[in-house]
């Protein structure tokens, strides 16, 4: 009994050295590491499809380009009112819940007080208002050098009801969210 006790665990032993991972070389190691480096670079071009809220019609596409100092914003945004509408980076990419609260509250990892993109100390989910037209349409293209293209990725887009008074905390008392989108990496546009 005893020898078959000692030969069962002695095939394991021999088993498991075998299955043994093997040693990495110095190269596959800088390797791996230069491929894990490259793959978090932030990316060039994201893009957000905004659609809708429960109720609303909002919907678009938003750009966002990597340029020298910061994120060049562009997109247009259709089925709004006219006039000034909140437009805010948020906390999560997650539009699931019907009026939009599942992308929780403006994206402020500095932790600073709500203001608009151009005051002295604003928060990057502070992207001001875009303007809609008599026929409900916004286009807009502006620079924001506060946002970085490596921490927005997989963040919410929210266009609001209400103009962002740039003041009030801690949302600009913008109102209800029009509509909702991810902001996610995506190809660059052909010229």
């Amino acid at each position: 009994m005893k020898s078959i006790l000692f030969y069962a665990l002695s095939s394991l032993l021999l088993l498991s050295a075998c299955m043994a991972p093997e040693t990495s070389s110095v190269e596959e190691v800088e390797e791996e590491v230069t491929h894990t480096s490259m793959a978090s670079e932030a990316a060039v071009h994201l893009i957000a499809v905004v659609h809708p809220t429960e109720g609303n019609s909002a919907s678009g596409v938003v750009h966002f380009d990597a340029v020298e100092g910061g994120v060049q914003v562009s997109g247009e945004i259709a089925g709004i009112s006219p006039g000034l509408h909140g437009f805010h980076i948020h906390q999560y990419g997650d539009c699931s819940a019907a009026n939009g609260t599942s992308a929780g509250g403006h994206y402020n990892p500095s932790g600073v007080d709500h203001a608009g993109p151009e005051a002295e100390v604003s928060h990057m989910g502070d992207l001001g208002n875009i303007e809609a037209n008599a026929e409900g349409i916004a286009t807009f293209d502006a620079f924001f050098p506060a946002v970085d293209m490596g921490m927005i990725t997989g963040r919410g887009l929210i266009v609001h009801a209400s103009e962002d008074d740039l003041v009030s905390q801690p949302t600009g008392a913008a109102g209800a969210r029009l509509g909702c989108g991810v902001i996610g990496v995506a190809a660059m546009p052909a010229e």
